[in-house]
């Protein structure tokens, strides 16, 4: 009896995995049972925790797409909090990421009692990452800039492994975060794409030129997050991004969505008053905050 923290072992723990997931971040696509076990196959490690042998708790573990840095997301079903099992969850994570070699770790507040708790173990805040939403209406197909076209990644897939060399790399590199992004090949084709019908691509000739796209919620049908909108340094302020991200709001509409959101760094000043000017509105705001690793006892 007591609090016991184990791996994620088979669908049911995903599943249960999942649920405490879809409760405490109610407005954030969680990944399916197939997601995961991808995601796992690349590093990442899945614990739930119980409470005299009830589900109170999950988490997860793994390199970041920050450079030489772990995360860690320990997570407490309401009625399980302040009874111990964020602490056992944090500390199983916190070792993980240990061995994993990592000697800092991050992770995401979004309300100030998890800031609080957060600070006891030495984490402090790094960044800010706000959420934009938009409802879905009636939404016009893009206007295209002269001598660019737009193809959905489902026509061609081979366009998206081209996106990373000639867009995806830039995007990492510009990114308005504490440290360099580090995305790999591997990663680009497994974690930053779903469906590939909801992903676009801009073309210049045969140049691939940007990219932006939407994952769908599979709990949520009416709802999408935004993936990666970027630009090739060459195109930029030039009208791709907007139309762009005009193509997945149209592409939205078209298949019966009724909103999508999006999370910006606090430093995407551009990003965020493209999405402000196309009808986005803040809806809520996570810290980003980081530990020094081992964490103290």
């Amino acid at each position: 009896m007591g609090i016991e923290v184990r791996p994620v072992t088979s669908d049911p723990d995903y599943t249960a995995w999942r649920q405490v997931r879809i409760v405490v971040l109610p407005n954030e696509r969680a990944s399916t049972v197939e997601e995961m076990r991808g995601l796992a196959e690349g590093g990442q490690r899945y614990f739930l925790a119980e409470l005299d042998r009830e589900l109170a708790g999950s988490g997860v573990v793994g390199k970041s797409d920050l450079t030489a840095s772990a995360f860690v997301a320990p997570r407490v079903l309401p009625a399980f909090r302040r009874r111990g099992v964020g602490s056992a969850l944090l500390r199983v994570l916190a070792r993980e990421a240990v061995a994993m070699g990592f000697t800092v770790a991050g992770a995401g507040v979004d309300d100030p009692g998890s800031g609080v708790f957060a600070e006891r173990f030495g984490f402090r805040e790094v960044d800010r990452q706000v959420e934009q939403v938009r409802a879905i209406g009636d939404e016009p197909p893009p206007v295209v800039p002269p001598g660019v076209t737009l193809v959905p990644v489902g026509a061609r897939r081979e366009l998206w492994s081209q996106a990373y060399e000639t867009v995806g790399v830039q995007a990492f590199q510009d990114f308005a975060t504490i440290s360099a992004l580090e995305v790999t090949r591997e990663r680009w084709d497994r974690d930053w794409i779903s469906d590939p019908d909801a992903m676009f691509v801009a073309l210049a000739g045969d140049e691939v030129i940007g990219c932006a796209g939407l994952m769908p919620d599979p709990d949520q049908p009416h709802r999408a997050e935004h993936a990666l909108t970027a630009v090739r340094r060459d195109w930029r302020k030039r009208g791709v991004a907007s139309a762009l991200k005009r193509a997945t709001l149209h592409w939205a509409a078209v298949h019966g969505f009724t909103e999508v959101y999006t999370w910006t760094q606090r430093g995407n000043d551009d990003m965020r008053a493209l999405n402000t000017h196309l009808g986005y509105v803040t809806r809520t705001e996570s810290i980003s905050v980081r530990a020094p690793l081992p964490l103290p006892e």
